[in-house]
Formats: structure tokens, C-alpha cells, sequence
């Protein structure tokens, strides 16, 4: 890779690439991640480190800290700096703005992989992801049936317009609809927020007396919403379904807090974007399901790992 000498830091134990670049003979891919401080993205990141440790690359990351703007200049560093395959995390899934930075590197002749999210653009090469679908729809029958078909259910989203929340909370909602004595009575977005999973569930409370069951379309707005229950001395009557099976998620389902968790991927995800970035740069072929989305992307090519519920049992 033709990076000029730079100065190298350690983040999580992955290679981060300084303004300057660096210079190595290895394949090098460029990780322009959502952030690293989520512990769903720490296992993404491990699984992207391991990988590179195994196939003797080189994976340089960014952190966008959330910024959408900071990822698209981060894309355009990494073509900048001829990396030879980019994975992305798109901030908002499906965005115009992480789809313009991967056109961006695709034009410029430089493989794209979206790992766990959709960057929105039909030029990425595959994206790597769970089904979250399914994942929404095992949350929904897991609600449906502890309930006995009945009563009050909140929804915590994710960002207003991120294409993971919308699928989640979508097959959630399917699978709500064979259950017509349960009534969504709010559904919000706290923005994968575990503080704001908190506040916006503390204001539901004191506008819902009764509130039988949540769904927080990850676990941080799940455990902020669980903090906010056990605040309001409410959680022992209340369902908590969270997303991800996160540390702490998975914790809370064990020592009875949470209910259940729908168990993601990370660190299969990012693992196997690396790969998946190799085989594109060697030419060697494998299989994706083509997906039609709505604007902007139209066509897209995914690999989906199935969710799984994660329960005290």
C-alpha cells in the first residue's frame, strides 16, 4: 500500500491511520466506523482485528464518533490515502450522506463492504448483516405471547430514518399483528441511546399509567429503559425486550431485569467482512441475496446471519 510515513496509535488493538498514512507491502483495509465505544461495535471491531491477524493484513479505522459528516471525510481520506478495500458502518443505515462516501470510494476503483448496516448506494459490493427482521419479529412473538395476547406495548427506536431500526421495529410489528389484543400506544425514537433510552421512557411513564411491555430496538435504549422502570418502581410488572445481546444486555436478562434480547453478530460481521474484502480483491466469487430497497439505493446485495432470542433459559 502506498501510504506516506506517518505516525501510528493503538485503538482497541487495530491499527489507527494518522492524517499522514502510513507505509506498508501488506494489503490494507480501511474500517470508517459508526463509532467504537458501543460494546456491539467493540465485538465488530474485534472480529475486523482477528481477521486481519489471520490473513496477514493491515486494517486501519476511523472513528466518526457518530458524525456523519467526519465519516464521509473519513471515506474520502481512506481513498486519498489508496487503500486497497474499504468496510463502512453507516451512521444512519441507508443514508444519502454514507451513500455519497461510498460512491466516492467505488468510483475511485476501491471495493466497498458494509458491515451490519447499509451504506446506501448500489454500488457497495455486499454488506454483512443480521436479519433483523427476523430479529424484530422473534421480539414481537416473544411480547405476544409472555402477555397471553394483551395489553400496552412501547417501542424505542433508533434514529428517526435508520433502515436498521425501521426493519427491526417492522417485523416487530408483524408479528404484533396476529395479537389484536395488544395496542402499540407509543413509539419513539432515543436514537440507540442508552441516557435517552432513559428519558424518553421516564416520559412515557408519567404519560401511560399502564405500560405492560418494551421493546428497545437495541439494548442501550432496552437498559435505559429498564433504568427508568426500576426508577418508577414499574419494572416488576413490565416486559423489557432488548436487541443486540450486548454484555450488559445479556447481564440484565440474567439477573432478571430485561426479559429477553435478540442476539446479533458483531463480531461474525466484522470477521467476515474482511474476508469478504479479500475475496473481491482476489477475484474469487461468493453468495449474497439481492435485496430491493426503497431511495436512494434501489438494488442491494446482502449476506444475512439469522437472529436468535436470548432468554433466562
Amino acid at each position: 500500500m502506498k501510504f506516506k510515513t506517518g505516525v501510528l496509535m493503538m485503538l482497541l488493538g487495530v491499527l489507527v491511520l494518522s492524517t499522514v498514512g502510513f507505509a506498508s507491502d501488506k494489503v490494507v483495509i480501511g474500517y470508517a466506523a459508526r463509532n467504537v465505544e458501543n460494546p456491539y461495535w467493540v465485538a465488530a471491531v474485534n472480529g475486523i482485528k482477528d481477521a486481519a491477524a489471520k490473513y496477514g493484513v493491515e486494517v486501519v479505522i476511523y472513528n466518526a464518533a457518530g458524525d456523519p459528516a467526519k465519516q464521509r471525510n473519513d471515506v474520502q481520506d481512506f481513498v486519498q490515502a489508496k487503500v486497497d478495500a474499504i468496510l463502512i458502518t453507516s451512521i444512519v443505515t441507508g443514508s444519502a450522506t454514507s451513500g455519497a462516501a461510498a460512491d466516492v470510494a467505488v468510483k475511485a476503483g476501491i471495493p466497498v463492504v458494509g458491515v451490519d448496516t447499509s451504506a446506501g448506494s448500489p454500488r457497495v459490493a455486499v454488506t454483512i448483516r443480521t436479519d433483523n427482521v427476523l430479529g424484530g419479529k422473534l421480539a414481537g412473538e416473544y411480547i405476544g405471547k409472555v402477555l397471553n395476547g394483551a395489553g400496552n406495548v412501547v417501542v424505542l427506536e433508533g434514529p428517526a430514518g435508520d433502515t436498521n431500526s425501521a426493519l427491526r421495529v417492522g417485523g416487530f410489528m408483524n408479528a404484533l399483528a396476529q395479537y389484536p389484543g395488544i395496542k402499540v400506544i407509543a413509539s419513539q425514537p432515543a436514537d440507540w441511546n442508552r441516557e435517552k433510552g432513559f428519558n424518553v421512557m421516564s416520559d412515557l411513564l408519567q404519560a401511560f399509567p399502564k405500560i405492560d411491555a418494551v421493546f428497545g430496538a437495541n439494548d442501550e435504549m432496552a437498559l435505559g429503559a429498564t433504568g427508568a422502570l426500576k426508577t418508577a418502581d414499574r419494572l416488576k410488572d413490565t416486559v423489557v425486550v432488548g436487541f443486540d445481546a450486548t454484555p450488559d444486555g445479556v447481564a440484565s436478562v440474567n439477573n432478571g431485569e430485561m426479559s429477553a434480547t435478540i442476539q446479533q453478530h458483531p463480531y461474525e460481521e466484522g470477521y467476515q467482512a474482511v474476508e469478504l474484502a479479500l475475496k473481491i480483491l482476489n477475484g474469487e466469487p461468493f453468495s449474497s441475496k439481492v435485496v430491493m430497497r426503497d431511495w436512494p439505493w434501489g438494488i442491494e446485495h446482502a449476506i444475512e446471519i439469522p437472529a436468535t432470542l436470548i432468554t433466562p433459559k
